[in-house]
């Protein structure tokens, strides 16, 4: 037996065993947990908008700069440190702090008195929300084999779906116990308007429960860690310095570019919708806010969780058939097959029929966002994948949850110039956005299988030693 041989035998010997199914679900069901509390903050702004522009005096594209940059651009500068970290140090702990920190945050949004004191807050949960999701792809990936990875992730990233639908749901049920623009006397804070009582109680309320779940998680063992034979024999991990990192993304750079600018223009789209798309029920078909927040919360929390697992189960089929471009292929059905109706929900006449519509629009926007990260742990060696996975959540983050919310908003105050005019703003700004994610991720199809050969290969001369 050569040495080459020996030692890719030496390699697998020594590879950890994956944990028992039931573990490995508890963790991802843990994970889901927190990352639907991350997504109960973002989402309560959108069902709030009227509230927040009365009480400060703001336009749409001022709220759409708390919803959309204040948030995200610091969500994904933190991201990149963060993302290091997590292929160095206990990924549960900076989840754990991370949680604890935007919690806060969240509950000083609200606290605050002016738009200054928002911007900071929302800046705060930027902050604290970019240490979950580099960590939780990256734990993920060493609790599940590669053909379960697609649908492991999908769970996880159902928390985009049924948190923001948690949102609307139990932000219109204490909109019916708070009005949102009276004023009520609390412990300790004293008077607070009804909107800030909302945020106060979902911010706090989630912390000691998932804080108790995260505590009962191990830290994973790492896997497909690139390995250096020693003298004596013995295998150790081979360290990636940030250049390292950095010469391997370029050589992947048509994939990495294709993926997350493809993915990042239908991140633009579903977060301009999300965040928009209460105050169109609103002011187009003259919904209240609890019933928009009832009804919207409700198809969110159906339909965007049966897309991501249709993404994962069709990623994880396609892959067992032999496509190595699996995940990325479905983000190009995901991204063509939507037209139809997300073209049509914000024309419908009445809505019934838009929010009709917005069923099977919001569950093809919801296929991509398990597939696209675990695409990235498809093409990178482990000990890259927080790093990788910061950079594609810099680039989906700033390009879609930056400018997403931020763009409609302006669309809406400086094209149409009439709040009334919404609709055309959603339709117009997502449509062209998916036309775009189409291209890309065409372009990047054999881009993705070049790269899953890279990745085989740069395993195999950090196995030999």
């Amino acid at each position: 037996m050569n040495d080459q041989a020996s030692t890719q035998q030496a390699s697998a010997s020594t590879a950890p065993a994956y944990p028992s199914n039931f573990y490995a679900w508890y963790c991802v069901f843990v994970l889901l947990g927190i990352y639907l509390n991350s997504f109960l903050d973002r989402q309560l702004v959108a069902l709030v908008v009227g509230p927040i522009k009365a009480t400060m005096n703001l336009t749409d594209s001022q709220v759409g700069f708390l919803m959309g940059p204040a948030f995200a651009i610091f969500y994904t500068l933190a991201g990149l440190p963060l993302g290091y970290a997590a292929d160095r140090f206990s990924r549960r702990w900076l989840i754990g702090l991370g949680q604890l920190f935007w919690s806060i945050a969240s509950a000083c949004f609200g606290l605050g008195n002016n738009y200054g004191q928002l911007i900071a807050a929302r800046i705060g949960v930027g902050v604290g929300e970019a240490s979950l999701s580099p960590s939780a792809y990256s734990i993920i990936a060493d609790l599940f084999p590669p053909q379960r990875l697609g649908r492991a992730i999908s769970v996880y990233a159902m928390g985009i779906y049924v948190g923001g639908g948690l949102a609307n749901v139990i932000g219109g049920i204490m909109l019916e116990r708070y009005a949102a623009d009276q004023s009520y006397n609390l412990p300790v804070v004293g008077e607070r308007l009804g909107w800030q009582v909302i945020f106060l109680v979902a911010s706090l309320a989630p912390i000691v429960p998932l804080t108790l779940a995260m505590l009962t998680l191990k830290e994973p063992e790492r896997r497909g860690l690139g390995k250096k034979k020693q003298p004596d024999g013995t295998f150790t991990a081979v360290s990636v310095p940030i250049p390292m990192f950095i010469k391997y993304a370029a050589q992947n750079k048509a994939t990495l570019i294709c993926h997350g600018l493809g993915f990042a223009f239908l991140s633009f789209s579903g977060y301009g919708a999300s965040a928009w798309t209460p105050e169109f029920f609103i002011r187009i078909h003259g919904w209240s806010r609890a019933e928009t927040g009832k009804l919207v919360g409700v198809m969110s929390m159906i339909a965007g969780p049966l897309g991501l697992y249709l993404g994962g189960w069709l990623g994880d089929r396609y892959a067992a058939k032999g496509r190595r471009d699996s995940k990325m292929f479905v983000g190009l059905i995901a991204a063509t097959v939507w037209f139809p109706f997300g073209i049509a929900a914000p024309l419908m006449p009445t809505g019934e029929l838009a929010l009709l519509m917005a069923i099977p629009a919001t569950l093809f926007s919801a296929m991509p966002w398990g597939i696209a990260p675990a695409a990235i742990q498809e093409i990178m060696p482990n000990q890259m994948r927080g790093q990788a996975s910061a950079v594609y959540l810099f680039i989906i983050s700033m390009i879609g949850l930056g400018l997403g919310p931020q763009a409609l908003a302006l669309v809406t105050d400086y094209v149409f110039q009439d709040e009334k005019q919404i609709h055309l703003s959603l339709m117009w700004t997502t449509t062209l956005a998916h036309v775009g994610s189409a291209v890309l991720l065409w372009i990047g199809l054999a881009h993705f299988r070049k790269s899953r050969d890279n990745l085989d290969a740069w395993l195999k001369e950090h196995n030999a030693g």
